[in-house]
C-alpha cells in the first residue's frame, strides 16, 4: 500500500540533478576559493591624498544652482505651499524651528494734549 500523502510526481521536469544546469551547478560549487590577499601588507595599494579624500567626502550646497533654477521658471508657487515645503525641510528639534514671530503693539496714543497737561500742572501744582 502506497503511503498517504506521498504521491507519484507527475512526468515532465522533475526536481533532481539531472540535466545540464544540475552539471554546471555542481562544478561550480567543486571549484576551489581563490587564496585572498593578505589586507595586512601595503603591496599594490594606491597612496591616496588626504585632501583630495576631503573635497571627495565634501558636502556641495547646491543653493545657488537650485535658486537660479527656481527664479528661472515663471510659475510662482503659492505662499502656502512654500511654507509647507520649508516646515518640512525643517527638523523636529525644538533649535531647527524658526523663532515665532510676535504681533508688535503699537504705542498707544495718549488723549491727552500738551494744553491738558499744562492745566493741570496750573491746577494741581499751582504753577503759573
Amino acid at each position: 500500500l502506497p503511503v498517504a500523502g506521498r504521491a507519484k510526481a507527475p512526468p515532465g521536469p522533475q526536481r533532481g540533478r539531472a540535466g545540464p544546469r544540475a552539471a554546471g551547478a555542481a562544478r561550480r560549487r567543486k571549484r576551489a576559493p581563490e587564496p585572498s590577499r593578505n589586507k595586512a601588507t601595503v603591496k599594490g595599494r594606491v597612496v591616496k591624498s588626504a585632501i583630495e579624500e576631503y573635497h571627495k567626502k565634501k558636502p556641495v550646497n547646491h543653493l545657488r544652482e537650485n535658486l537660479q533654477y527656481m527664479l528661472k521658471g515663471r510659475l510662482v508657487a503659492d505662499k502656502a505651499v512654500t511654507e509647507q515645503v520649508l516646515a518640512q525641510n525643517r527638523g523636529r528639534k525644538s533649535k531647527d524651528q524658526p523663532p515665532e514671530k510676535t504681533q508688535k503693539k503699537k504705542p498707544e496714543g495718549t488723549v491727552f494734549t500738551e494744553e491738558d497737561f499744562r492745566k493741570f500742572e496750573r491746577e494741581y501744582f499751582g504753577i503759573p
